[in-house]
């Protein structure tokens, strides 16, 4: 019987690099962009019409009045989850704007100092594809309006209630009820009464991300996302069946996840691997999830040095350390997207709102870009300022100095104007 997890050497684990958009969904996402970047609403509304977002007829805008009728609608039991899950989402946002202040240091002749600002406009994407992520709309536009930005627009396909009352309870200007590259174009360029947006923001399929490449010349993007990885590093004191069920969530994701799996007891495979196949049995879920393990692997590494250096090689999005200590062997982890430290500490807990955000960098990019959060919505701004020209002598010298060096005489004359 074929394993459902791909048994890997040492030597056959790859560094991950990003490859999100491949060039054929680029070329195509950026037609759709153009045609709504010079079409408008008209050219938006086709499109999705096109592509199933929407029926003839139906709005494609809905204000903030549409999204709390909306949240009226849903149950109080989902009320209160979506309620509970933004406030702790809030909180931590809020947490992490308050660690960050302005700076102001004094240099001869004045002062240096930047300023934290946020951008005004923020577009944020929420995927409604297969299934509704009113969690996507809470992560992305809850952290935007925690750190400070004054308009904030979600869209999402085909939106489900629950996402349309998470948009109520974020506090969205509105909801473009359209996705893929379509969605995207509108965000940056403005569309409708939607304003062209600083950023844009959230997960999504190839379509999206190919657009958010596409408009990333014009607005500011968080990262190129691909698909979802989870790994997990487990020892003999792990649960097999427990670290099926983690793999399997991540695998439900879509057909092209990748969950991922070291070990360092070779008993733990044979266990986990019967785990997989009783647990997808009854899985709803079960062509998704067994199509995404065929992109995963299970590798035993001789310890947990080597353990711990393959997770760094592959920088994944998720890592989850199912070991013995693993409070004392995180810090040795350095590149990740988020960490979830010990078998209590399940990554499904970061994906639904336990304060930290789920849009996450993927494709080995968390080696070089941290996930969504409120720095991404936010701008250090510098300031310089000189009162003292003579407390300012060596700077303007050496600027003087500096400018002739390069070659630039203007810049020299600019600044011996400012001597004593």
């Amino acid at each position: 019987m074929t394993p459902l997890l791909r048994r890997l050497n040492h030597d056959q684990i790859a560094p991950r690099r990003g490859g999100a958009v491949d060039p054929e969904t680029l070329r195509a996402a950026a037609g759709i962009v153009e045609d709504v970047h010079r079409g408008g609403e008209p050219a938006l509304r086709a499109h999705a019409e096109r592509l199933g977002d929407l029926q003839a007829g139906e709005p494609v805008f809905l204000d903030p009045d549409d999204l709390r009728q909306s949240l009226r609608a849903i149950s109080p039991n989902d009320r209160g989850v979506l309620e509970r899950t933004a406030a702790r989402i809030a909180a931590f946002a809020e947490a992490q704007r308050a660690s960050l202040s302005t700076v102001e240091m004094c240099i001869g002749g004045g002062t240096v100092s930047h300023r934290i600002a946020p951008v005004e406009r923020a577009g944020c994407y929420a995927p409604g594809g297969r299934f509704p992520l009113p969690s996507s709309a809470l992560m992305t536009a809850v952290t935007a309006r925690a750190s400070g930005v004054r308009q904030v627009w979600i869209a999402s396909p085909r939106p489900a209630a629950v996402t349309r009352a998470a948009a109520a309870i974020a506090g969205a200007d509105g909801l473009l009820c359209a996705g893929g590259a379509q969605a995207i174009a509108a965000l940056a360029y403005g569309c409708g009464p939607i304003p062209a947006c600083d950023i844009v923001v959230g997960p999504g399929n190839r379509w999206v991300t190919a657009a958010k490449q596409v408009i990333s010349a014009d607005a500011g993007i968080d990262m190129l996302a691909g698909p979802s990885e989870l790994l997990i590093i487990a020892d003999d004191s792990a649960d097999p069946a427990t670290i099926a069920a983690d793999l399997l969530a991540q695998a439900e994701h879509d057909d092209d996840a990748i969950p991922m799996l070291i070990v360092l007891d070779e008993a733990v495979i044979a266990h986990v691997e019967l785990a997989l196949r009783e647990q997808l049995a009854d899985l709803s879920t079960r062509a998704t999830a067994a199509a995404a393990l065929r992109n995963g692997f299970v590798v035993r590494a001789r310890d947990l040095d080597e353990a711990l250096a393959h997770s760094d090689r592959i920088a994944p999005e998720h890592v989850q350390l199912s070991i013995r200590d693993a409070e004392e062997v995180a810090p040795r982890l350095r590149h990740y997207g988020a960490l979830f430290i010990g078998e209590k500490s399940a990554e499904v807990f970061g994906d639904y709102g336990a304060g930290p955000n789920h849009v996450l960098p993927t494709g080995g990019t968390a080696r070089i870009r941290a996930g969504l959060s409120v720095m991404t919505f936010l701008r250090f701004q510098t300031q310089l300022r000189i009162d003292d020209r003579a407390g300012a002598r060596e700077i303007i010298d050496d600027a003087i100095a500096l400018a002739r060096m390069e070659g630039l005489e203007g810049h020299a004359r600019s600044a011996e104007r400012r001597r004593c």
